[in-house]
């Protein structure tokens, strides 16, 4: 291998796929927030393979709200990366160029909104994660307090978050007789499309409630449910990338082989033919949501918080302990019976194919990846099925347990990557015995009232939690999972 760095100049070994398109005739079509692993994983490999099977006017347009690193590397890469696809035999590799700009937000902020601006760009598309919106977990309306939603309702033509990008975005689309884009939603929130309306119509009433009639007649937040394991990129991720490549890749990402895309078919105008390449498009799209969700989000949950508390890096170190993979199908189990049918899809052949894909030993998905922002995280995992299974007179212990591994885990780390961090780690140093969840409940708006008030739940916890702080030293086979 040469010290050269994939670009447009590079000349790919045969065994990797490429784009099958003229790159040179690609138009924007589309504006992506959150340059990050999972859309680089996903959305923008959905759109290549979409262009390859029916070509339009579908180039991404990728924007970072803060970091430009990122975006300088794809930069020198004239657009390109690779996805590394790691399945139990064997890996293979794929570049893709479905990208045609990318930008800085916090750097370019009028290149941004002049994209927003242009009638050729029909859809917005978000990767930006839970914290980002500025949800307020008690109202589910806007957080006031959340910095971006407060410097943009100060300063609307000057955004710096997400939500004010869209609002400015549809505000000057307005202003030129330009319908709205669609904003489709794909991170993970419960009715994505719904909460997202919800807050851009609240900000954008604040400014203009005519902009905001607007946009709720003209506009279309489709929901939508994504699924890939995409861990962060190390030096052996860039590492195996040079090896199948022969060149350097600065932005290369490693995944596994399942993919999966359900979008609600409500779009504005056109849209890429997502559908030829796998995606499903449905009319509802919670069944699938929930699903995924309950079943691998909320086991991910337990799994990572399980994995620090026995000093195991990784998601398949986990589930390489026959103990601990049990407690994870042990969930599962519970978890499923909050569920409805899922159109199209087996539940009891989709929970074994989840522990295969858990166990994959390419995938190198850390736990405290996985643990980070648990606060916005645990209640459309953990606490909602919870409440339901409460609601209904079933039992709720296993999800009882989830939330004492996560406080265990806090305790024992006396650290996390959380919006709510330093709240959490205070209440860590208040653990009472007699009441050892006692501060966390407490605190506000972390848990819903119904869980706060049941009493007999809150007692599971707090055994399951006396349990792992009296035994935070021992092996995991000699640990109560279940």
């Amino acid at each position: 291998m040469n010290n050269a760095t994939l670009s447009s100049r590079t000349t790919l070994p045969a065994a990797v796929a490429g784009p099958q398109y003229d790159r040179s005739a690609l138009t924007p079509g589309i504006v992506h927030f959150g340059l990050g692993a999972f859309h680089r994983a996903h959305q923008a490999v959905y759109t290549q393979r979409a262009l390859q099977a029916e070509f339009g006017p579908w180039g991404i347009v990728a924007v970072n709200l803060r970091s430009p690193e990122p975006v300088e590397a794809l930069a020198a890469q004239d657009g390109l990366y690779s996805v590394i696809v790691g399945e139990p035999e064997r890996e293979t590799a794929e570049v893709i160029g479905a990208t045609i700009d990318q930008i800085c937000a916090a750097q370019q902020r009028d290149r941004v909104l002049a994209y927003l601006a242009s009638d050729q760009i029909q859809i917005v598309t978000l990767t930006v994660s839970e914290k980002a919106y500025g949800l307020d977990p008690v109202t589910g309306g806007l957080d006031m307090a959340h910095p971006a939603v407060a410097a943009d309702l100060q300063n609307p033509q000057s955004p710096v978050g997400v939500l004010g990008f869209l609002v400015e975005g549809l505000a000057l689309r307005q202003a030129l007789g330009v319908p709205p884009f669609t904003v489709l939603c794909c991170d993970n929130l419960p009715a994505n499309g719904r909460i997202v309306r919800r807050l851009v119509l609240a900000m954008a009433e604040r400014r203009d409630p005519e902009l905001a009639r607007w946009i709720a007649d003209k506009g279309a937040f489709p929901c939508s449910m994504v699924d890939r394991i995409v861990p962060a990129a190390t030096e052996r991720t860039r590492a195996r990338a040079a090896a199948l490549l022969g060149v350097e890749d600065r932005l290369a990402i490693e995944t596994e082989p399942f993919l999966q895309w359900v979008i609600e078919d409500d779009f504005v105008s056109g849209r890429p033919a997502w559908e030829a390449v796998g995606a499903i498009f449905a009319r509802e799209v919670e069944p699938y949501e929930k699903m995924k969700l309950r079943l691998l989000n909320g086991s991910h949950t337990l799994i990572a918080h399980l994995g620090i508390l026995h000093d195991l890096e990784y998601v398949r170190d986990v589930m390489a302990v026959a103990e601990l993979a049990a407690a994870a199908e042990n969930h599962m189990q519970t978890a499923v019976q909050t569920l409805d049918p899922v159109p199209g899809l087996d539940l009891a052949d989709y929970m074994p194919q989840l522990m295969l894909r858990f166990a994959n030993p390419r995938i190198a998905h850390r736990n405290v990846q996985i643990a980070m922002d648990s606060t916005q995280k645990l209640p459309q995992r953990i606490l909602a099925p919870a409440v339901e299974t409460l609601a209904a007179g079933g039992d709720a212990a296993a999800f009882a347990k989830v939330v004492a591994v996560w406080l265990a885990a806090l305790h024992k780390r006396r650290d996390c990557d959380d919006p709510r961090r330093d709240e959490l780690l205070h209440a860590v140093t208040d653990i009472d015995g007699s009441d050892p969840s006692a501060a966390f409940f407490r605190l506000p708006g972390l848990f819903p009232p119904e869980l706060v008030a049941a009493r007999d739940w809150r007692y599971l916890v707090n055994a399951e939690l006396r349990h792992w702080l009296s035994r935070s030293g021992a092996s995991p086979s000699h640990r109560r999972l279940s």
